[in-house]
């Protein structure tokens, strides 16, 4: 069963905070502030809208295959001395840009493939590391979507046909997302399930040490113009709680997709994964890092 598209935040089976009762704020629910880099001016937001219904497979990749990929200004982000990369399946819902709905662009399905960098940035209070993601690929269904963010943010995004299956029961109490993509022969899938009760709240939060934390908790995106420069741009939302995946598959012509180096990676178990209930979202003008920055 797929939830009815819907600009608002209407009640579907797995967005549980339509369905829950009336409860006060927890804890990670507060917008987290991100200090700033000493003569940094927030930038105004761009976009604005909810992340939902996430599903994370997550991979370790040979340091070797990413580097390329780093933008300049930005060196790998690494968990316990592991470079992570993961396949992201969710849904975007309510889309204003500019605080205005663009008709048939408010609600869509995205696959991407990403992995996890750091910048530092000197602040009032000294040294800070500043994490974020780089995009490999970002796969939606709608071509202006993908022109947009090509063009404003050099991001890596294609348009292809999609379909998914969000908030199907599973097991006592679970819930199980399904994310599909056509291929040239086929379609390819990321999809997850919970087999246990509370994948709706109360759900488990991250702590402060842990694989879920670090892969969540990247709140800049990193991209490189086509002059070389990196484009910064931060993605603001509260701490989400996350459930263990008991179930995961990915399906994917990767070499296709993504390029045969990721074939290796990709062609395994995910090392985790998991699903996330996801939240409102702000992503904000992006800024050019200046040309000298580095690591």
């Amino acid at each position: 069963m797929t939830p009815p598209d819907s600009a608002s935040e209407a009640s579907t089976a797995g967005d549980c905070a339509s369905v829950s009762p009336p409860r006060a704020a927890r804890p990670w629910e507060a917008p987290l502030i991100e200090p700033r880099a000493i003569g940094e001016r927030p930038r105004a937001v761009f976009l604005t809208a909810a992340w939902r219904q996430l599903v994370f497979l997550n991979y370790e990749f040979d340091p070797a295959v990413l580097e390329p990929l780093v933008t300049p200004g930005v060196e790998l982000d690494r968990f316990e001395g592991r470079v992570l990369a993961s396949i992201v399946g969710f849904r975007f819902a309510n889309v204003r840009v500019l605080g205005l709905p663009v008709p048939g662009y408010t609600d869509f399905d995205e696959v991407n493939l990403r992995f996890y960098v750091r910048r530092q940035v000197e602040t009032a209070h000294g040294p800070h590391w500043r994490r974020g993601v780089v995009f490999v690929k970002e796969i939606v269904p709608k071509r202006l979507v993908a022109w947009v963010a090509r063009g404003l943010y050099g991001e890596r995004y294609e348009a292809r046909r999609m379909r998914s299956r969000r908030g199907e029961p599973a097991g006592v109490g679970g819930v199980s997302h399904r994310y599909e993509w056509a291929q040239s022969k086929g379609w390819g899938h990321v999809a997850a399930a919970s087999d246990e009760p509370g994948t709706c709240p109360p759900l488990a939060v991250p702590g402060e040490e842990n694989e879920q934390t670090f892969i969540t908790e990247h709140y800049y995106g990193y991209a490189r113009t086509r002059l070389g420069r990196t484009v910064e741009y931060e993605v603001a939302h509260p701490r989400w709680a996350v459930a263990e995946a008991t179930t995961a598959s990915y399906v994917a012509d990767v070499a296709r997709v993504y390029g045969p180096q990721f074939v290796e990676s990709l062609s395994g178990q995910p090392t985790t994964a998991f699903l996330a209930e996801g939240s409102p979202v702000a992503i904000h003008w992006g800024r050019r890092l200046p040309a000298s920055a580095g690591p």
